[in-house]
């Protein structure tokens, strides 16, 4: 079982101050996918502070941040992914504070028609591009972008040095799993990089929504786990004779809600295709939420 931690203290559009370098704003925009809504984290104080994840394109929020920052500098944004309640307010940010855009562009745009999943996608452009990584610094940090593809092609997580800290996106969310749709979504990716981010010990997990984990490694190894459990679930629904996938959900997502069982469909499509890469499986023609599936 996961050890979710879902507690979170806050008020819309006020600044709290977590730690001695970290500052958080929450946007108004909860949701079956955001919970509360979308944490955006400030670092440092002064001249040259650094912004997570500004969010969704919120007027509100954007005033937030600003009179968060009344008096300093924002030097840098940085984002996580190219969802819609992560990274649109980064050019109006921009456009108010001369700021640089750090992160990935997503390599394939969404495609118009296409479900969307989650609050939406944006297409996302960074100012500077870091998809291989990078170390950034400003005034009092110093952070390092560590590639994290799976929930998103162009995911990046940022760790804070001075604090053995991770700011883990929608990578490692501490009150819900993590949605994985392909074709941008890939589960084979992301095991692997929860296994990277687990080799690093970070002291403490900052997700974009949601408040901290700081048992960091035992719920890691618990994220793991269910995803092996998933992968189980789905063999024996397939032994058992099932060979669609919405089919199977309502039986594998038993109490979830469902208007994420599309989102769920798409992550056991995420598995299967895993299984297909792996030779345990099958697909009739193209792999698809409406294929029929079998064992190889």
């Amino acid at each position: 079982m996961i050890p979710y931690v879902r507690d979170i203290t806050f008020e819309y559009g006020a600044c709290d101050q977590l730690t001695p370098l970290i500052r958080r704003v929450v946007a108004n925009n909860p949701g079956p996918f955001t919970f509360k809504g979308t944490g955006t984290y400030i670092i440092g104080r002064g001249d040259g502070v650094a912004v997570i994840d500004p969010g969704p394109d919120m007027a509100d929020h954007l005033q937030a941040i600003l009179d968060a920052t009344h008096g300093e500098r924002i030097s840098h944004i940085l984002i996580t992914h190219h969802h819609s309640d992560h990274s649109p307010l980064a050019r109006p940010l921009a456009a108010a504070t001369g700021a640089v855009i750090y992160g990935c562009a997503v390599d394939a745009p969404h495609v118009e028609g296409e479900v969307k999943l989650e609050a939406g996608h944006d297409n996302f452009t960074p100012d500077v591009s870091i998809c291989g990584g990078a170390t950034i610094t400003g005034h009092g940090w110093t952070m390092e972008a560590i590639p994290t593809p799976g929930h998103t092609s162009n995911h990046i997580c940022y760790a804070l040095k001075e604090e053995n800290a991770l700011f883990s996106g929608d990578h490692i969310m501490g009150w819900s799993t993590t949605v994985v749709t392909p074709p941008d979504g890939d589960m084979g990716a992301y095991l692997a990089s929860l296994d990277l981010i687990k080799a690093r010990n970070f002291k403490i997990l900052w997700p974009t929504h949601g408040p901290p984990i700081t048992e960091v490694t035992p719920f890691i190894d618990a994220y793991i786990e269910h995803r092996h459990d998933r992968t189980r679930q789905i063999l024996e629904q397939l032994k058992a004779g099932e060979t669609h996938i919405k089919a199977m959900v309502p039986k594998m997502y038993a109490g979830v809600d469902p208007r994420l069982y599309p989102a769920a469909s798409h992550s056991v499509l995420a598995h299967m295709i895993q299984l297909q890469r792996e030779g345990a499986v099958a697909s009739e023609g193209p792999a698809g939420v409406d294929s029929a599936w079998r064992l190889t």
